[in-house]
């Protein structure tokens, strides 16, 4: 990642109602060590590892959470601290899954105080949820929460089924919300939603209707602010005018009152030199930052293992034609526009620029900038823990950066 110039991991850390962390609230995973409750041996903790190691290279964590689903695969034995273990008579089995009822509030706590445990334990950047809300519907097999819906009537309740569904995930998704705020203010969260909101928005768009079938109002929590960035699932071509990429991504940032951050979700493991070249990811990529004064500000790209495995040569495409330098997120200011202090102490000497260590904890990394022509290219971020890089002769600004991404003034130097 740090050689593409990526700048944000999305780590799946509880896939189905389990862990790739240490936790005392959920079993570790079984994709993790085979078995569901098995600690890895030797021990070691993965997200606080790639916590860490992402950090080093000045890439944010994304932790990404499940929130409802208890399994995943039928090929395995929950452990007895599965929710689908501790709530027995709120877990279901629907298609190939165990899925949890989102509207009994044993479930919403269970999920809200993982979330929340994570928040407090670890220094992660962002929580991240995916588009599993209610499940993908099975064709003729109705969800079977009637006992909660019933139970929720005869307490006085008058919402249709549909509208007391929906408001399950709305309070969910704010209680998340509202509750990294109050723990942890900088800690961004995120959104990946189906593509479509609904048939018909935008016009000619048809497919799946999340509104209806997930139960996901996201329109709604776009206008309520209950979320730092959506990164609506567009993963569909770009000419198909059925599931278009340039016109959905287009509806999705024109529906963005608040303006938060739009980051496209791209489908590369669809990639296969045919249907699916390398030059359709670079266009996509290409059209989302033609829309970037609407806040399209990125891409998260589904799913690392191409990148991993540089499936077609893709990286050496994607290094020449989309990401030849590196970049910092793009700033949050309804977080945090405060920048931090400037660096101190800057010298040059012997083709070396050095500096005064961080002393505050608000400094996460230094953006070193060199002056090409009339403009200034950023040439590389360095962590917070060096004050010192070699340089070739030339002009360069160095500036302090806060864990939110605000840069400070910078400071100007010649190397001769």
């Amino acid at each position: 990642m740090q050689a593409l110039n990526m700048n944000a991991l999305v780590l799946q850390v509880r896939p189905a109602g389990d862990a790739f962390y240490a936790s005392e609230l959920e079993p570790w995973s079984y994709w993790l060590t085979g078995q569901q409750g098995k600690a890895p041996v030797p021990f070691y903790d993965p997200l606080e590892f790639a916590i860490a190691e992402s950090h080093k290279r000045n890439i944010e964590l994304h932790a990404w959470f499940n929130p409802y689903r208890a399994r995943n695969a039928t090929s395995y034995t929950l452990a007895p601290n599965n929710m689908a273990k501790l709530y027995p008579e709120y877990a279901y089995s629907y298609g190939q899954l165990i899925w949890m009822d989102p509207g009994a509030k044993e479930v919403q706590d269970q999920t809200y105080n993982v979330i929340m445990d994570v928040v407090r334990r670890y220094d992660v950047d962002a929580i991240h949820i995916d588009d599993y809300f209610y499940p993908y519907p099975e064709a003729g097999v109705p969800f079977p929460d009637n006992k909660t819906y019933n139970a929720y009537r005869n307490s006085g309740g008058t919402l249709s089924l549909a509208d007391w569904r929906r408001q399950n995930v709305n309070l969910m998704i704010e209680r998340i919300w509202r509750g990294i705020k109050a723990e942890k203010p900088h800690v961004k969260f995120g959104i990946s939603p189906f593509g479509i909101y609904r048939p018909g928005k935008a016009p000619g768009i048809v497919g799946l209707d999340q509104y209806e079938s997930l139960y996901a109002d996201v329109k709604l929590w776009l206008e309520k602010g209950w979320l730092d960035y959506l990164a609506p699932q567009l993963y569909w071509r770009i000419d198909p005018p059925q599931q278009s990429y340039p016109v959905l991504l287009k509806w999705w940032v024109e529906n963005n009152p608040l303006r938060r951050h739009i980051y496209a979700g791209n489908f590369l493991s669809k990639l296969d030199g045919n249907s699916w070249p390398i030059s359709e990811f670079e266009r996509q990529v290409q059209i989302s930052r033609q829309e970037a004064d609407k806040l399209s500000l990125g891409n998260i790209l589904y799913s690392a293992k191409v990148l991993n495995q540089n499936w077609l040569g893709v990286n050496e495409r994607f290094k020449t034609n989309l990401y030849a330098q590196p970049a910092l997120p793009p700033t949050m200011p309804w977080l945090d526009a405060i920048p931090p202090e400037p660096p101190t102490g800057i010298q040059v000497s012997f083709g070396q620029i050095s500096w005064n260590p961080a002393t505050s904890n608000d400094i996460r990394s230094w953006t070193l900038y060199q002056q090409q022509g009339n403009s200034w290219k950023l040439a590389i971020i360095l962590p917070a823990n060096i004050n010192n890089v070699s340089v070739s002769p030339g002009n360069y600004a160095l500036c302090a950066v806060d864990n939110m991404a605000n840069e400070s003034v910078g400071l100007v130097i010649e190397a001769r």
